[in-house]
């Protein structure tokens, strides 16, 4: 039992560290030998928790996404808050940890989709179902804000967290560029203070 949790406790770092990587420096330019050197685990010990680059990477994908899942999730049990004022509150702390980060790295998601997500099947696969748990939670959230009458009724609660998910990848990949906030400020101003509400 407690070589199986130390185990795991290794391959939470493989992953951690893979993240971290994945997101500085893409796919491509990350290197199984180089994440091994700095959680220190011996090169042949990799496919004892991965059976390959592709596989690690997807696995990377869904340990990347879930602590933003559980964030804004915590934000919508918030019994102090209605559902659009959590998503409010979600995305503002998004924003100033993108700007105390110096606004690197962007959205793992949204860079392997640019990267990979048309020639690797299993990351395709991984991805889809990030976004679309990610889209769904969101979904949940504007479905609530509609019945608590702060948000539209006029379009569904699905073509809305559509939108939300589009719209902040397109304005993470400005920012990159901008090295500002703004389009991500411009995305909550546009959306959840405006467009969105009654």
């Amino acid at each position: 039992m407690e070589n199986m949790s130390n185990k795991q406790i290794k391959r939470e770092k493989l992953l951690d560290q893979g993240v971290n990587m994945l997101l500085t420096q893409g796919y491509h330019g990350t290197g199984i030998k180089e994440i091994l050197d700095i959680v220190q685990i011996p090169k042949g010990s990799f496919y004892n928790y991965f059976s390959s680059k592709e596989e690690f990477a997807a696995e990377a994908i869904t340990h990347y996404i879930e602590p933003f899942i559980q964030r804004l999730d915590t934000h919508l049990q918030d019994p102090q808050l209605d559902a659009l004022s959590a998503l409010k509150r979600y995305y503002a702390e998004l924003i100033i940890e993108v700007e105390q980060g110096g606004y690197k790295g962007g959205c793992l998601l949204g860079n392997l989709m640019g990267e990979i997500g048309d020639t690797s099947e299993i990351c395709n696969r991984a991805l889809k179902l990030a976004v679309e748990r990610y889209k769904k939670l969101q979904q949940s959230a504007l479905l609530r804000a509609q019945q608590e009458g702060t948000v539209r009724k006029d379009r569904s609660a699905e073509s809305m967290a559509d939108l939300l998910v589009n719209n902040w990848q397109g304005a993470l990949l400005r920012m990159k560029i901008e090295q500002s906030v703004q389009p991500l400020q411009e995305f909550c101003q546009t959306l959840l203070e405006d467009y969105f509400t009654v």
